[in-house]
């Protein structure tokens, strides 16, 4: 792969996960809202976004790869779904760790449906550490019980899924045409059950509704943007960074504080993911 390339996606994946972890603050600080409601909210500003600036491009608004375009809006109406409701019970620091075994299941799915190469045994022992590492953040931290732990595990699963269609699109539609597609599931699936569960929101709320919105949208193109650019063993494991973040913020906002062996379990993630992707770089240089 291109050296520049995978700069620029490392940059955008990077840009991503900080603009995705301020979503996510603005999100538990609404967590008292229905998860339905919050996935709904977020998802109506992010489509008349994505919705109006592709018809002022006069891109289609339906765009070309239709099958993995609703592959992905399925998958990733779910992985969101059940991302947000662990995000509303558990630290967000936990709620994030553990949906970030993402990347994981996106690099074991590109193998097989992108054509990408096959790894190395010191790269499956580097991604098995990181697994062991959530799994310490679960069994560390009583608030996090087997269905939240599940529930996450299903949402990095979904989101897996939904990475590997946005990357089957990257030859065929714009990065927004790929992202509009998400919210064209969420908004009525999410929009006829909230109907049913509305809690209105109350001044300042709406303020963040409409970040969770924005910072989403802007977040969900710069991650496109990124996985347009090269392989996903490369760019995705970058976004393990943003449990750090999580960590810092939801301790500084929220007061959550995590045991000093879930953050060991924290760290053993961020190092695994960051030595194999230092690795996998390396051996691609040396074959050239």
């Amino acid at each position: 792969m291109d050296s520049t390339k995978a700069t620029a996606g490392v940059a955008w994946m990077l840009l991503a996960t900080v603009l995705y972890t301020a979503a996510n603050l603005c999100v538990k600080a609404l967590a008292h809202l229905p998860t339905q409601e919050l996935v709904f909210l977020r998802s109506i500003v992010s489509l008349l976004l994505t919705g109006g600036w592709l018809w002022w491009k006069g891109y289609p608004l339906l765009g070309v790869n239709r099958k993995w375009l609703l592959i992905r809006g399925i998958f990733g109406t779910i992985g969101l779904a059940t991302f947000f409701h662990t995000l509303r019970f558990i630290p967000i620091a936990s709620a994030t760790v553990i949906q970030y075994l993402s990347p994981i299941f996106t690099v074991l799915l590109a193998r097989y449906f992108d054509g990408q190469r096959s790894m190395r045994p010191i790269q499956w022992a580097f991604f098995a550490t990181a697994f062991l590492g959530v799994l310490m953040v679960k069994g560390f931290d009583p608030r996090i019980n087997w269905f939240y732990f599940s529930l996450g595990v299903i949402s990095a699963m979904a989101a897996a899924m939904a990475y590997l269609a946005t990357m089957k699109c990257r030859e065929t539609d714009h990065p927004v045409g790929v992202v509009i597609w998400f919210h064209l599931v969420a908004v009525p699936v999410t929009g006829s059950w909230t109907a049913f569960t509305w809690v209105a929101p109350v001044g300042q709320e709406w303020l963040l509704a409409l970040a969770v919105g924005l910072l989403s949208v802007i977040a969900q193109i710069a991650m496109t943007f990124a996985l347009h650019q090269g392989q996903a063993n490369v760019i995705m494991p970058f976004k393990y960074f943003g449990a750090v973040l999580a960590f810092a913020f939801g301790l500084l906002l929220f007061d959550e504080m995590l045991s000093k062996w879930a953050l060991v379990g924290i760290a053993i993630v961020i190092a695994s993911v960051t030595i194999n992707t230092i690795l996998k770089r390396r051996w691609e240089q040396r074959t050239g």
